[in-house]
């Protein structure tokens, strides 16, 4: 018995509610078998992001060369890169791979608490380097005015950054309209031959999002390491975070998304 692997190439979130632990428990919940490159550990909790470490690139570059020769990788997906060296070197790493697996990009930039999470220099080189790699991209409309230089007030506002982004890297994007904090949550997919989708659900109120990218894109290489077209793992993986973000778990002050239960 084998299950589809997808390598998750992210931080590690010691609340266990976005990073690579999210990522892990969204792709097991999907069926699929999930491995991890770490790139970063960050001492934080919802709202509160106390320290970040830096691992060294050589260790991620050791990481992710072993687990790519050892498991048959079915889809790789992205989350907190933190710095130019790490993206370089998991760009020059899947670079050199014979056959590159459907890759989702979640260009992490800013915590939900407004805590930056990448250091300067780095979008010259996600731009550079690791965006003309990407099956997908999936920022928020925070991350998409940082790429852009365009406000993202509004759907019509957030597609036409949307296509600038699409323009500029010859890759899909997953435009998430969430923070726009509308009657509906309605997110936008571009392609590079400008097929546009839109997958909307109702926008549900007072509940954390800490995590919800993470476990958004994680569901999308699940779905596509499964074998599904690109536009069905986006409406599985929309269907999956509402799920998951109507469960959501709090303990006092403190919550966390469902994954696992929603899941199953």
């Amino acid at each position: 018995m084998s299950l589809p692997v997808v390598l998750s190439i992210a931080g590690s979130d010691s609340s266990c509610g976005a990073g690579a632990q999210a990522d892990l428990k969204t792709i097991s919940s999907l069926g699929c078998h999930g491995l991890t490159a770490i790139t970063c550990i960050v001492a934080e909790t919802p709202g509160n992001v106390r320290s970040i470490q830096a691992v060294r690139s050589e260790i991620v570059r050791d990481q992710l060369e072993v687990l790519l020769a050892a498991y048959p990788v079915a889809a790789i997906k992205t989350g907190m890169l933190f710095s130019a060296p790490i993206i370089r070197v998991v760009a020059e790493v899947l670079g050199g791979l014979k056959k590159l697996p459907p890759l989702v990009i979640d260009p992490v930039m800013v915590a939900s608490s407004g805590d930056p999470l990448l250091k300067s220099g780095a979008i010259v080189a996600y731009k550079k380097h690791l965006f003309p790699m990407a099956t997908l991209i999936t920022p928020n409309l925070d991350e998409l005015r940082i790429l852009t230089g365009l406000q993202s007030d509004s759907l019509p506002a957030m597609r036409a950054a949307g296509k600038k982004l699409t323009a500029a890297t010859g890759s899909a994007v997953l435009l998430k309209g969430g923070h726009l904090r509308s009657r509906m949550a309605t997110d936008i997919l571009l392609t590079p031959d400008w097929e546009e989708r839109e997958y909307s659900a109702p926008f549900i109120r007072g509940v954390e999002t800490h995590g919800t990218g993470c476990t958004y894109s994680a569901a999308i290489a699940a779905g596509l390491a499964k074998g599904l077209p690109l536009h069905k793992a986006v409406g599985e993986a929309k269907e999956f975070i509402t799920r998951a973000i109507s469960g959501a778990l709090k303990w006092g002050k403190v919550a966390a998304l469902d994954q696992v239960q929603q899941g199953r």
